[in-house]
């Protein structure tokens, strides 16, 4: 069984915020899955598991505010007797430009509170990580992380929801390593829609099939997402 950890604040006013893209991740995970409506809540956070695509996979998103986000992390862990490796957290990053991808295996916590209270409470930095790039802050990071995406770039989050959806069946299947080859180097399509190829050609819309050609792969497009 691999965990896959979503890093958000709980409430409706923060639902759509740059710092909740990490349980914007595990809900696109779990639309594709067919899981939507189906967690529970246990352990200080909302739950949800099952098989994803031939992958045993359990979604965990603390119900705690951020900077205590290892407590739900620590008490499912001990739950399903997992180990570090199987464990994967998904973030956002303020250093990383709007929709980069970037895997990585252990690591301080890089000034993040949702990742600093994971290593407290487990005692280890030792577990993957998917870092989601959200923009640099300016002036205020605080202000930042708690705002909106931009129209412009809310236009383009279907697409870096689908390939960090790929990224989390990669790394779950084939490890860290392999899926930081692969999707490090991920970058959106221009926002242009004029810029955008032809259906079925790479980073074009998808074709009549349902099926989108990306630099990394085909995507099978997920409904409402308003490419097919």
């Amino acid at each position: 069984m691999k965990i896959v950890v979503g890093l958000g604040n709980p409430g409706e006013q923060y639902s759509k915020t740059r710092h909740n893209v990490g349980w914007m991740v595990l809900d696109r995970i779990a639309d594709q899955a067919g899981w939507s409506g189906r967690g529970r809540t246990r352990d200080a956070a909302s739950i949800a598991m099952g098989r994803f695509r031939g992958l045993d996979l359990t979604l965990v998103k603390p119900l705690t505010f951020m900077n205590e986000s290892g407590l739900a992390v620590r008490k499912v862990l001990a739950r399903e007797r997992t180990p570090l490796t199987d464990l994967l957290v998904v973030v956002d990053d303020f250093a990383l430009p709007f929709g980069r991808l970037r895997f990585r295996e252990g690591g301080g916590a890089g000034g993040h509170n949702g990742l600093q209270s994971i290593i407290g409470e487990l005692g280890s930095d030792n577990f993957s990580r998917l870092r989601v790039g959200i923009g640099e802050p300016g002036r205020n990071s605080v202000y930042h992380v708690l705002s909106r995406f931009s129209s412009a770039e809310q236009t383009r989050m279907p697409e870096l929801l689908d390939e960090a959806t790929e990224g989390v069946e990669t790394w779950a299947r084939e490890g860290t390593s392999r899926a930081a080859n692969r999707f490090n180097t991920f970058e959106l399509r221009a926002a242009d829609e004029d810029l955008r190829a032809a259906p079925g050609e790479v980073d074009g819309p998808a074709g009549a099939d349902g099926i989108r050609r990306t630099r990394t792969g085909w995507r099978r497009a997920a409904p409402g997402d308003g490419r097919e």
